[in-house]
Protein backbone atom coordinates (compact mmCIF):
# COMPACT_ATOMS: atom_id res chain seq x y z
CA UNK A 1 0.00 0.00 0.00
CA UNK A 2 1.10 4.01 -0.18
CA UNK A 3 3.58 4.97 2.30
CA UNK A 4 5.98 1.98 1.68
CA UNK A 5 9.47 3.55 1.08
CA UNK A 6 11.20 0.03 -1.16
CA UNK A 7 14.52 -0.08 -3.22
CA UNK A 8 15.69 -3.04 -4.53
CA UNK A 9 19.19 -4.64 -3.50
CA UNK A 10 21.02 -7.55 -4.89
CA UNK A 11 17.95 -8.98 -5.73
CA UNK A 12 16.14 -8.19 -2.06
CA UNK A 13 13.63 -5.85 -1.51
CA UNK A 14 14.42 -3.29 1.53
CA UNK A 15 11.43 -1.91 3.59
CA UNK A 16 11.63 0.99 5.79
CA UNK A 17 10.42 0.94 8.95
CA UNK A 18 7.65 2.23 8.37
CA UNK A 19 6.71 -1.02 6.39
CA UNK A 20 6.48 -2.32 9.89
CA UNK A 21 4.31 0.47 11.45
CA UNK A 22 1.82 -0.65 8.57
CA UNK A 23 2.23 -4.38 9.28
CA UNK A 24 1.53 -3.64 12.94
CA UNK A 25 -1.24 -1.25 12.26
CA UNK A 26 -2.82 -4.03 10.41
CA UNK A 27 -3.43 -6.46 13.74
CA UNK A 28 -5.59 -3.46 15.45
CA UNK A 29 -9.42 -4.35 15.93
CA UNK A 30 -11.75 -3.44 12.85
CA UNK A 31 -13.92 -0.88 12.89
CA UNK A 32 -16.62 -1.46 15.69
CA UNK A 33 -20.57 -1.15 15.26
CA UNK A 34 -19.79 -3.09 11.62
CA UNK A 35 -20.08 -6.17 12.52
CA UNK A 36 -22.23 -8.11 13.71
CA UNK A 37 -25.06 -7.15 11.94
CA UNK A 38 -27.64 -5.84 15.34
CA UNK A 39 -30.26 -8.05 16.03
CA UNK A 40 -33.48 -7.31 13.09
CA UNK A 41 -31.17 -5.10 10.97
CA UNK A 42 -30.88 -5.58 7.54
CA UNK A 43 -28.55 -7.63 6.71
CA UNK A 44 -26.33 -7.82 3.54
CA UNK A 45 -24.78 -11.11 1.91
CA UNK A 46 -21.60 -11.75 0.09
CA UNK A 47 -19.29 -14.72 -0.81
CA UNK A 48 -15.83 -15.65 -0.50
CA UNK A 49 -14.58 -17.78 -3.14
CA UNK A 50 -11.17 -19.92 -2.87
CA UNK A 51 -9.57 -20.09 -6.44
CA UNK A 52 -6.68 -22.41 -5.06
CA UNK A 53 -4.50 -19.83 -4.79
CA UNK A 54 -6.08 -16.70 -3.37
CA UNK A 55 -9.62 -15.83 -3.21
CA UNK A 56 -12.65 -13.64 -4.87
CA UNK A 57 -15.09 -11.76 -2.55
CA UNK A 58 -18.71 -11.83 -4.55
CA UNK A 59 -21.23 -9.55 -4.06
CA UNK A 60 -24.51 -8.44 -5.71
CA UNK A 61 -24.78 -5.41 -8.23
CA UNK A 62 -27.95 -3.93 -7.04
CA UNK A 63 -26.71 -3.59 -3.65
CA UNK A 64 -23.30 -1.63 -4.58
CA UNK A 65 -24.23 1.69 -3.43
CA UNK A 66 -24.51 4.35 -5.63
CA UNK A 67 -21.58 6.05 -7.36
CA UNK A 68 -19.17 3.09 -6.08
CA UNK A 69 -17.64 0.54 -8.27
CA UNK A 70 -18.39 2.17 -11.99
CA UNK A 71 -17.21 -0.62 -13.78
CA UNK A 72 -19.57 -2.78 -12.68
CA UNK A 73 -21.40 -0.90 -15.83
CA UNK A 74 -19.51 -3.26 -18.22
CA UNK A 75 -21.59 -6.41 -16.62
CA UNK A 76 -25.11 -5.23 -17.37
CA UNK A 77 -26.72 -8.50 -17.26
CA UNK A 78 -25.06 -9.22 -14.51
CA UNK A 79 -26.76 -10.46 -11.11
CA UNK A 80 -23.45 -10.71 -9.13
CA UNK A 81 -19.68 -9.65 -9.65
CA UNK A 82 -16.96 -11.08 -8.24
CA UNK A 83 -13.40 -8.75 -7.81
CA UNK A 84 -10.06 -10.38 -7.17
CA UNK A 85 -6.73 -8.55 -7.05
CA UNK A 86 -2.98 -9.46 -7.70
CA UNK A 87 0.28 -9.04 -9.38
CA UNK A 88 -0.09 -8.03 -12.91
CA UNK A 89 2.37 -10.31 -14.61
CA UNK A 90 1.42 -13.19 -12.57
CA UNK A 91 -2.49 -12.92 -12.41
CA UNK A 92 -3.04 -12.02 -16.14
CA UNK A 93 -0.80 -14.98 -17.93
CA UNK A 94 -3.01 -18.09 -18.29
CA UNK A 95 0.92 -19.45 -18.62
CA UNK A 96 2.06 -18.29 -15.08
CA UNK A 97 4.61 -20.40 -13.29
CA UNK A 98 6.64 -20.07 -10.10
CA UNK A 99 9.42 -17.28 -11.99
CA UNK A 100 6.64 -14.90 -11.91
CA UNK A 101 5.20 -16.06 -8.45
CA UNK A 102 8.56 -15.62 -6.94
CA UNK A 103 8.94 -12.07 -8.19
CA UNK A 104 5.71 -10.84 -7.20
CA UNK A 105 6.86 -12.13 -3.73
CA UNK A 106 10.28 -10.58 -3.63
CA UNK A 107 9.56 -7.12 -4.86
CA UNK A 108 6.91 -4.62 -5.56
CA UNK A 109 5.25 -4.83 -8.46
CA UNK A 110 2.02 -3.51 -10.11
CA UNK A 111 -1.29 -5.10 -9.79
CA UNK A 112 -4.89 -5.48 -11.58
CA UNK A 113 -8.24 -6.28 -10.36
CA UNK A 114 -10.38 -8.89 -11.70
CA UNK A 115 -13.97 -8.63 -12.39
CA UNK A 116 -16.35 -11.64 -12.83
CA UNK A 117 -20.06 -10.82 -13.91
CA UNK A 118 -22.62 -14.08 -14.18
CA UNK A 119 -26.03 -14.31 -12.59
CA UNK A 120 -26.04 -18.15 -11.55
CA UNK A 121 -26.54 -18.97 -7.98
CA UNK A 122 -22.86 -18.64 -6.57
CA UNK A 123 -22.36 -22.60 -5.37
CA UNK A 124 -23.46 -23.10 -9.19
CA UNK A 125 -21.22 -20.64 -10.69
CA UNK A 126 -18.49 -22.53 -8.70
CA UNK A 127 -19.36 -25.98 -8.21
CA UNK A 128 -15.43 -27.23 -7.18
CA UNK A 129 -14.57 -24.28 -5.18
CA UNK A 130 -14.66 -23.95 -1.63
CA UNK A 131 -17.16 -20.62 -0.43
CA UNK A 132 -17.75 -18.54 2.96
CA UNK A 133 -20.97 -16.95 3.32
CA UNK A 134 -21.23 -13.90 5.52
CA UNK A 135 -23.76 -11.43 6.17
CA UNK A 136 -22.56 -7.91 6.67
CA UNK A 137 -24.53 -4.90 8.09
CA UNK A 138 -25.47 -1.68 5.35
CA UNK A 139 -22.85 0.10 6.96
CA UNK A 140 -20.29 -2.59 6.95
CA UNK A 141 -20.98 -3.90 3.25
CA UNK A 142 -20.68 0.22 2.16
CA UNK A 143 -17.40 0.44 3.48
CA UNK A 144 -16.09 -2.44 1.89
CA UNK A 145 -17.44 -0.94 -1.48
CA UNK A 146 -15.62 2.13 -0.51
CA UNK A 147 -12.14 -0.02 -0.04
CA UNK A 148 -12.84 -1.72 -3.11
CA UNK A 149 -14.16 1.41 -5.35
CA UNK A 150 -10.44 3.14 -4.69
CA UNK A 151 -8.19 0.15 -5.48
CA UNK A 152 -8.95 1.01 -8.73
CA UNK A 153 -6.71 3.46 -11.05
CA UNK A 154 -8.86 6.10 -13.08
CA UNK A 155 -7.87 8.64 -15.01
CA UNK A 156 -11.55 9.84 -15.63
CA UNK A 157 -14.64 8.14 -14.09
CA UNK A 158 -14.56 4.23 -15.15
CA UNK A 159 -11.38 2.32 -14.85
CA UNK A 160 -10.47 0.92 -18.60
CA UNK A 161 -10.10 -2.41 -18.28
CA UNK A 162 -6.99 -4.32 -19.73
CA UNK A 163 -7.42 -7.37 -21.44
CA UNK A 164 -10.13 -9.65 -20.77
CA UNK A 165 -9.86 -12.16 -17.77
CA UNK A 166 -9.50 -15.88 -16.73
CA UNK A 167 -13.02 -17.14 -17.58
CA UNK A 168 -16.60 -16.31 -17.88
CA UNK A 169 -17.52 -12.94 -18.32
CA UNK A 170 -14.51 -11.33 -16.98
CA UNK A 171 -11.93 -8.54 -17.36
CA UNK A 172 -8.85 -7.30 -15.29
CA UNK A 173 -8.84 -3.76 -14.86
CA UNK A 174 -5.49 -1.62 -13.35
CA UNK A 175 -5.19 -0.98 -10.01
CA UNK A 176 -3.56 1.88 -7.90
CA UNK A 177 -2.47 -0.43 -5.11
CA UNK A 178 1.35 -2.41 -4.92
CA UNK A 179 2.04 -6.19 -4.52
CA UNK A 180 4.63 -6.99 -1.92
CA UNK A 181 5.66 -9.06 0.57
CA UNK A 182 3.24 -7.41 2.75
CA UNK A 183 0.40 -6.50 0.66
CA UNK A 184 -0.40 -10.19 -1.10
CA UNK A 185 -3.92 -11.22 -2.94
CA UNK A 186 -5.06 -12.54 0.53
CA UNK A 187 -3.68 -10.29 2.66
CA UNK A 188 -5.25 -7.28 0.61
CA UNK A 189 -8.94 -9.45 0.62
CA UNK A 190 -8.81 -9.70 4.17
CA UNK A 191 -8.76 -5.92 4.31
CA UNK A 192 -11.33 -5.11 2.36
CA UNK A 193 -13.05 -7.88 5.10
CA UNK A 194 -11.82 -6.11 7.61
CA UNK A 195 -13.17 -2.70 6.32
CA UNK A 196 -16.70 -4.40 6.63
CA UNK A 197 -16.01 -4.92 10.40
CA UNK A 198 -15.19 -8.48 10.17
CA UNK A 199 -13.19 -9.38 13.00
CA UNK A 200 -10.18 -11.17 10.85
CA UNK A 201 -6.26 -10.01 10.92
CA UNK A 202 -4.96 -9.11 7.41
CA UNK A 203 -1.20 -9.60 8.50
CA UNK A 204 -1.93 -13.02 9.55
CA UNK A 205 -3.80 -14.49 6.24
CA UNK A 206 -1.02 -14.77 3.45
CA UNK A 207 -2.21 -18.18 2.22
CA UNK A 208 -5.75 -18.64 1.10
CA UNK A 209 -6.76 -21.33 3.46
CA UNK A 210 -5.85 -19.08 6.29
CA UNK A 211 -8.04 -16.76 5.33
CA UNK A 212 -10.70 -18.97 4.68
CA UNK A 213 -10.29 -20.68 7.75
CA UNK A 214 -9.94 -17.55 9.64
CA UNK A 215 -13.24 -16.12 7.90
CA UNK A 216 -15.04 -19.08 8.94
CA UNK A 217 -14.50 -19.20 12.73
CA UNK A 218 -15.28 -15.39 12.92
CA UNK A 219 -18.08 -14.72 10.75
CA UNK A 220 -18.75 -16.46 8.20
CA UNK A 221 -20.16 -20.31 7.67
CA UNK A 222 -18.66 -22.50 4.70
CA UNK A 223 -20.68 -23.90 1.47
CA UNK A 224 -20.26 -25.41 -1.58
CA UNK A 225 -18.72 -28.77 -2.65
CA UNK A 226 -15.26 -28.90 -0.97
CA UNK A 227 -15.72 -27.89 2.48
CA UNK A 228 -13.41 -28.87 5.05
CA UNK A 229 -14.30 -31.18 8.21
Amino acid sequence: MGGISKTRQRGRVWLSPWAFVLWLGACAAPPEGLFPPGEGEPVIPIYLVSHGWHAGIVIEREAIPAGLLPEQADFPDARYLEIGWGDRDYYTRWDSHRGHLLKAGLWPTSSVLHLVGFSEPVTDYFPHSEIIYLELSRDGFARMCRYLDARFARDNGSATALQPGLYGESRFYPSRDTYHLFNTCNVWTARALRAAGCPVTPAFNITVDRLLDNVASTCGERQGTETKD
